[in-house]
């Protein structure tokens, strides 16, 4: 059951299995370590939603929603 980071739920786990969409973008997130096979864990949300706080091979990444939602992952 895939989804994207944008639905994780706070305090969950994922697997990063594709970073969708091209371009520079997808670049940048590949660059910061979201990378198929890379654990992921929600940490926080903001109060409405939007940053997300994400912990990704021991540092902690703020993205927004559209960003994340780009990242498909599946749960652990």
């Amino acid at each position: 059951m895939a989804f994207n980071l944008a639905q994780l739920e706070l305090g969950a786990r994922a697997r990063v299995t594709l970073v969708g969409g091209g371009g520079s973008l997808a670049l940048r997130l590949l660059e910061m370590g979201f990378t198929p096979g890379t654990v992921v864990v929600l940490i926080k949300r903001a109060p409405f939603g939007d940053p997300l706080e994400l912990q990704v091979r021991g540092c902690h990444v703020s993205l927004r929603k559209a960003e994340a939602a780009r990242i498909e992952a599946v749960p652990l």
